[in-house]
């Protein structure tokens, strides 16, 4: 059952990084990729808990007086703006009939911005009733299948 749970660590990572590693390069996501994604999970037989992040950068220009434009120091300050799961899925899923494939179900990102994906487990693995029945005991965290992983949107085809 141990060599189940790796498998399945295993598999979940492959479907992780290829998924985000795919958001990045093309710089969008869209309803049929987070099928995909969730049908490849779904596969090893566990069911996952699935956060993304999309940190949106933000170049903010400083000035001396805000009121006044002429007051521009002529520098700008970093910052990102954070959109998580329910953003994502908002754009993915919305509530109309648009069929998958519309351009308005695109969830876009830019170059220079980042996507994360965090997966964990939300049922107790075979491994973890087996352990939990052999040591009469009750494993207090279900985690066994645990995958973050993230980078740099580096294109956008739109």
């Amino acid at each position: 059952m141990e060599r189940q749970d790796d498998l399945a660590q295993i598999v979940a990572h492959k479907t992780v990084t290829r998924f985000v590693d795919a958001v990045r390069t093309k710089g969008y996501v869209t309803p049929t990729m987070y099928k995909e994604f969730n049908e490849e999970l779904a596969s090893t037989g566990n069911l996952f808990e699935v956060e993304m992040v999309h940190e949106h950068k933000l170049y903010i220009p400083v000035y001396r007086d805000p009121a006044n434009p002429n007051t521009f120091e002529g520098k700008y300050v970093t910052d990102f703006s954070n959109f998580y799961t329910d953003d994502i899925m908002k754009v993915l899923f919305p509530n109309t009939t648009e069929s998958l494939q519309s351009q308005n179900r695109r969830y876009l990102l830019e170059v220079g911005d980042f996507f994360t994906v965090t997966i964990k487990n939300k049922n107790r693995t075979p491994a973890t009733h087996m352990k939990d029945m052999f040591l009469a005991s009750n494993t207090g965290d279900n985690t066994k299948i645990f995958v973050p992983y993230g980078g740099m949107v580096i294109n956008e085809d739109n």
